[in-house]
């Protein structure tokens, strides 16, 4: 990777994505994009583009004109608010897909997109769930990023792109607030514990997990994307974990520094069926043996700096 186009560069992954590829690479080689523009180091400290994914012609226009070797495509809508609109988030996250690889084929570019634990489904294995498994997901979000690995794994064998990608579990981060994912109240905890010291979950007790910190997870896309392309067997998508936990464990894991934080429940139907047909924990033995992926963080260790990094944020 040496000239980076990022789609989505203002949500979740991406606004913090863009700050470490800069970091690594140098802010005048990655071109941050998103159809909004706001005032943040995303569009301040380097070069920034406004693109809707659904604009094929300005996509590879700004792709070309840039220099890339590589797209990173970010941009989607999450779970939760995919389900409440499943015909936009057909639209958009399977079309701006499609030109995003589209743009990638036709330009020579390296390809990254995150698949999802939300591409399992209620009759995949729930523990341990394997690489390579049945995946029959019962969500628009599931069905998109099912379709989505797909049609990467097809543009690499059809057209030979080189398309590469890992399944997330829930990401939680101080930078970006909570965006509409089943995963977020693992973020959401942390500003609550702080601001309220309580927290009402709309996830049910028991209700298992996995998550990861979100630098091991942007570790692990510059991992992958520099890792030798002889040695993958698989490409779209990795498994990749760091932790599985429920409601009670990362509340007991709040209480070590705020002694008298409370954990509450008012069940949200939606988002607790989405999470009821995901794994409780999941297989990342593949992405450990082809490209080396190891999580830094456990809950405790990535408890601490959350409520650190908040607390500083926030005064």
């Amino acid at each position: 990777m040496k000239r980076i186009m990022i789609t989505g560069a203002l949500g979740q992954i991406g606004s913090e994505l863009i700050v470490k590829l800069r970091d690594i690479y140098g802010a005048e080689n990655v071109l941050a994009t998103d159809i909004r523009k706001t005032d943040s180091p995303v569009v301040n400290d380097g070069p920034f583009e406004l693109l809707d994914v659904m604009d094929l012609e300005n996509m590879r226009k700004l792709a070309k004109d840039f220099g890339a070797d590589t797209m990173m495509h970010m941009a989607a809508l999450l779970s939760a608010t995919a389900e409440a609109k499943p015909l936009l988030a057909w639209n958009l996250n399977m079309g701006g897909l499609v030109n995003a690889l589209e743009t990638s084929r036709e330009l020579g570019l390296q390809f990254f997109t995150p698949s999802s634990i939300g591409a399992f489904g209620p009759s995949t294995p729930k523990d341990n769930t394997p690489q390579d498994t049945l995946q029959r997901p019962t969500t628009m979000y599931g069905v998109n990023k099912v379709a989505g690995e797909l049609l990467c794994d097809y543009y690499f064998q059809k057209f030979g792109v080189d398309t590469r990608g890992v399944r997330f579990p829930g990401l939680i981060s101080y930078v970006t607030p909570p965006g509409g994912g089943t995963t977020d109240y693992a973020v959401d905890i942390y500003y609550k514990a702080l601001e309220e010291g309580k927290y009402t979950s709309y996830i049910e007790k028991g209700t298992y997990m996995d998550m990861m910190y979100m630098p091991d997870a942007l570790q692990a896309i510059v991992d992958l994307m520099e890792a030798d392309a002889s040695k993958l067997e698989h490409r779209n998508a990795f498994n990749v974990t760091a932790m599985s936990f429920e409601p009670e464990q990362i509340a007991a894991s709040i209480r070590k520094h705020i002694p008298n934080f409370e954990m509450n429940y008012e069940v949200d139907p939606i988002r607790q069926t989405i999470a009821n047909s995901w794994p409780d924990s999941i297989d990342a033995s593949a992405a450990k043996a082809e490209w080396g992926f190891k999580a830094q963080y456990d809950l405790d260790e990535m408890t601490k700096d959350m409520l650190e990094k908040l607390a500083t944020k926030m005064k």
